[in-house]
């Protein structure tokens, strides 16, 4: 008797133990590895990377904000909250022609760059909050910001290398801004497309062999087997030269180690801002040694630039299903021959 007793009190804990742990995980909606959000009473809480923050309700939603990079744009372009910024760095590096306008207007206010932020005027704006990726040496740069009472987020999306995980940073700036269902409804309109997309290029019986991006100065940054350049590739149905890497990060690599891993390729994408081929020749004669620069196709990353913004490193993190497409548009033209390249342009 004694012995069942025992049996049945630890069944009963174990399964208690498992449901409180269930629970407990429940509470929490995870966007990736490095970022996810719980409400908790009067609180919002937000984990991202080695950061952790505890935000009031009572302070939500977040009306007046400034941005530091111009990655984090297209998230507000996305969920029409342009509105909602006051101040953003570098706005030369902005793509989207609303956010000019208010800047313009004097609605947005330019705070300097990241070799000299204007401190005086961030703190006189006195926004909720600052969004950021996080730079180790600007440490000094935060800690004068916080100490005026200035809460400062960092969002690091460009560490994401599942680009669906990029698009899901939408849902946080939806509970900051009250406006849930709209980042909900996009983040799953997104999916669905690129999930689509995905079973359309599996239709190709063909895997082309795909190059990526180009040198600078004696390197060759070649993208690791794991980033999210690579799972692009692989979502669009092509054979990426570097899969079997398993790096996230670029590799950097010789001329001549990309030249005998890239003799079979036969498309070169992610190459920078060139209007020719006879351009990129002036960065590198040794191109001409690649059989995929004589005999294969080329893509630049410049459709959408203006100055010296790129909408491909703006609306192109949120809209993963727009990049998807035109990389099975450039990898199978025969399977989207209506669809007109969004932010890529053949290098001729």
């Amino acid at each position: 008797m004694k012995s069942t007793f025992f049996t049945f009190l630890s069944l009963f804990l174990l399964f208690a133990c498992k449901k409180e742990i269930k629970t407990t995980s429940e509470d929490w909606q995870i966007v990736s590895e490095n970022v996810q959000f719980k409400k908790d009473g009067n609180t919002f809480q937000l984990k991202s990377g080695k950061f952790d923050y505890t935000i009031p309700t009572s302070k939500l939603p977040f009306k007046n904000v400034i941005l530091l990079n111009a990655s984090l744009v297209g998230y507000f372009t996305e969920l029409d909250l342009e509105g909602n910024i006051i101040g953003i760095s570098s706005p030369e590096y902005v793509y989207s022609e609303k956010v000019h306008q208010l800047v313009k207007t004097g609605k947005i206010q330019n705070v300097g760059n990241e070799q000299k932020y204007n401190l005086e005027k961030i703190i006189a704006l006195k926004p909720d909050a600052i969004f950021t990726n996080y730079i180790a040496s600007f440490e000094n740069t935060y800690d004068l910001i916080k100490k005026n009472g200035i809460e400062i987020i960092f969002l690091d999306e460009y560490l994401e290398q599942n680009p669906l995980n990029k698009t899901k940073y939408l849902l946080v700036f939806g509970k900051l801004f009250n406006n849930d269902k709209k980042a909900v409804s996009k983040v799953e309109d997104i999916q669905k497309r690129y999930d689509s997309l995905k079973i359309v290029a599996k239709r190709s019986a063909n895997k082309p062999i795909v190059l990526a991006n180009e040198m600078y100065g004696n390197q060759w940054f070649l993208p690791g087997g794991q980033s999210n350049l690579a799972q692009f590739i692989l979502d669009a149905n092509a054979t990426y030269i570097n899969a079997g890497n398993s790096e996230t990060k670029a590799i950097p690599m010789s001329f001549e180690e990309v030249f005998v891993k890239g003799q079979k390729a036969e498309y070169w994408v992610n190459i920078g801002n060139h209007q020719n081929k006879k351009e990129l020749l002036q960065i590198n004669p040794n191109y001409t040694k690649l059989p995929v620069f004589n005999e294969g196709k080329l893509y630049t990353i410049d459709r959408k630039t203006q100055g010296k913004s790129n909408d491909y490193f703006e609306s192109g993190v949120v809209r993963a299903d727009v990049v998807l497409k035109d990389y099975i548009r450039i990898f199978h033209p025969e399977l989207l021959p209506n669809y007109k390249l969004t932010y890529f342009k053949e290098l001729k």
